[in-house]
This record gives structure tokens, sequence and C-alpha cells, in this order.
């Protein structure tokens, strides 16, 4: 198998960047990748040409293609940017690793344990460096709350509780290929679980349509519930819903034998208006304003990990027992029972 593998550039040594796929969430990161010093995107693929060529003028990159491959091995490009529909990143991964590239991938790797686990297997046998997308972990905020928790701030971990609303439910056609609410949507607080708790043990999820008929179109829920059971003995609580008409809601808390942590942001601009005995203030409307800092701190934290040699954070492990704990959380709500994550293989 080719052993072909990233170089560490130097603090003063640019770094190429190939990406691939210029949807919304593509936008957010060709303009983050436009700030960071050092870095410079060289082609930008995406298979509508219009829209590669628009995410070309953002990021002033030299080329535009329809061709990701191609992309991939565009002359000295030192990593790959992947932000491509979901059922592509297993195949681009596994392109970009073998032809020797570092590699940022938006999660999931994929959403079948089978493909993730031969995915992962390559990315260790070949010692690539891979990171994921699982920007909540580098919120400011929930970035300060790791750190005291390590610090044991909060004593012996006792409970996590976690509340994810989206805005506005997503149409059918994405519904369809999804993977569901577990893996699509409550996965970044199941992620968030493992962070800054640890390791889950067993989960029992219920869910269920309140929202919108076109989730049982879907066999899906739009609306639930999951209680965790940690591996150190704490306990949490998950709940997930695809609708929110007062805005873009996610909370989350952290409570110990001595103190607590409490994560949300609930209010975009740090104006509160008060008049006639009440208040008022905004909310955030979706994802990409919420964590605007986290997609940015996300991209440099790659940069920075490849420059200095680091392991990239969080990993292809971190993604693969993900997964498995979203899968465990599905086929609870399916099953009507309790799962131990050791059932997942």
């Amino acid at each position: 198998m080719n052993e072909r593998r990233p170089k560490n550039p130097s603090a003063n040594e640019e770094i190429s960047v190939a990406f691939l796929g210029v949807g919304r969430m593509g936008e957010t990161h060709l303009r983050n990748l436009a700030t960071i010093q050092g870095v410079r995107v060289k082609v930008v693929a995406d298979p509508n040409l219009e829209a590669a060529e628009r995410g070309r003028k953002l990021c002033g990159a030299e080329k535009a293609i329809v061709s990701t491959d191609e992309a991939i091995q565009h002359p000295g490009i030192d990593a790959v940017v992947i932000v491509t529909p979901t059922e592509t990143h297993a195949r681009l991964i596994e392109a970009a690793v073998l032809a020797g590239k570092a590699v940022f991938t938006e999660k999931p790797i994929a959403l079948d344990l089978g493909e993730t686990k031969r995915v992962v297997d390559l990315i260790q046998r070949q010692k690539a460096f891979v990171q994921l997308g699982f920007m909540r972990r580098f919120d400011p905020g929930y970035s300060e709350a790791k750190n005291r928790i390590e610090q044991g701030e909060l004593g012996r971990i006792e409970t996590f509780r976690a509340l994810s609303r989206d805005t506005y439910p997503p149409p059918l056609k994405f519904l369809l290929q999804s993977g569901g609410l577990f893996l699509d949507m409550a996965v970044h607080d199941l992620d968030l679980a493992r962070f800054l708790v640890g390791e889950v043990e067993e989960v029992q999820a219920w869910a269920t349509v309140l929202i919108d008929d076109r989730f049982t179109q879907a066999q899906d829920g739009d609306t639930a519930v999951t209680l965790l059971r940690f591996a150190n003995g704490a306990l949490g609580v998950v709940e997930t819903s695809r609708r929110s008409k007062w805005g873009y809601d996610i909370r989350t808390e952290i409570a110990g034998a001595d103190a607590k942590i409490v994560i949300e942001a609930p209010q975009k601009t740090p104006v509160t208006l008060s008049r006639e005995f009440g208040g008022h203030f905004d909310h955030y409307e979706n994802f990409p304003d919420r964590f605007e800092v986290a997609y940015r701190l996300e991209l440099h934290a790659f940069f920075d990990a490849l420059r200095s040699g680091r392991e990239p954070s969080p990993g292809a492990q971190d993604a693969l027992e993900t997964l498995r704990l979203a899968i465990a959380t599905t086929r609870s709500w399916k099953e009507n029972r309790s799962v131990k994550i050791a059932e997942i293989r």
C-alpha cells in the first residue's frame, strides 16, 4: 500500500489547500480559510462549475474545477478540505490519504459503521493526518468548560444535560439521506458528551413526530430524548428537536460534586431593550452564526497541528466512537430498549 505521508510545513512555509464542495457550509469554510495567514487555497472543486467558480472568488484560489479527484492530485497540494455531501466523504478521505495529503473533513466519515471502520483502519495504517469537523468542541464556551473540567473544578462529574433545537425543519430530500435525527443532529451533543464527560456505556432513546409529517415519510423522528449512562458512573440527558420558532437553541450543563458549568448563548447581539416592565433581545437564527467562531477556530487548530506535528483532534477514532454511540441511540429508539454501546460492532 502507498505509504505517502503529509509533510509538516515549517512556520514560514505556505500550506496549499485543495477545497472540495461549495455549498452553504463550504462557503463558510472558504471565507475562514481566506483569513488564515500562511494558508492558501489553490484549487476549488465542485460538480457544479458555477459553484466552484463562486468558491474560487471567495478565497482567491487559482483554479475552479468540477473533478474532486483532480483537485486532490493538483500539483503542490499539502492539505485537502472536504465539505461535500456525506455519502462522498469516505471515498474522498481515502483518496486524499493515499495521495499523502493532510485532511480536514466535515463529519461524518460515513453513516455506515463498517465503512467508517474501513476508512479509520486505513487512516491508522497510513498514520495519516485527519481531523473531523465536530465544531462545537472549538466553541470558546465548550473549550473553556473542557479546561475547567480537566482542572478538576467540578469535582466528580455527576450529570450531563444537553438540549439542541434547530430553527427550521430540513426538507424531505435531506431527511431521506441524512441518516436520521440521531446520526445527523443529536450526534453533536453525543460527541460533546464524550468530549466533556467521557465514554458512554448504555443509552435509552425515545423519538416521535410532533412537528412535521415529512419525518414520518422519512421513517424518522423530529423530537427525541436520550438517556445516557457513562462509564465513569455519571448520568446524562440529551433533548433534540428539529424546530424552534424562537431561534436556534443550544444549551449544555455539566454538574459535579463541587460545581456546575452551563454553556448557553441565546443572545446574538449583546443588547437588551428594557421598557414597560419587560425586555427584548435577539436570538441566533441558525448554526452558522451561533458557531461562527468555532468554525474559524477548528480550521486554525487543524493547520496549527499540521505545522507542529501534533495529532489532530478530534480525529478518526473520535468519529468512529461518536458514530457508534449515535447508532446505539438509533437502535434503542427503533427497538424500544436500552442498548449497550458494546453491542455496536
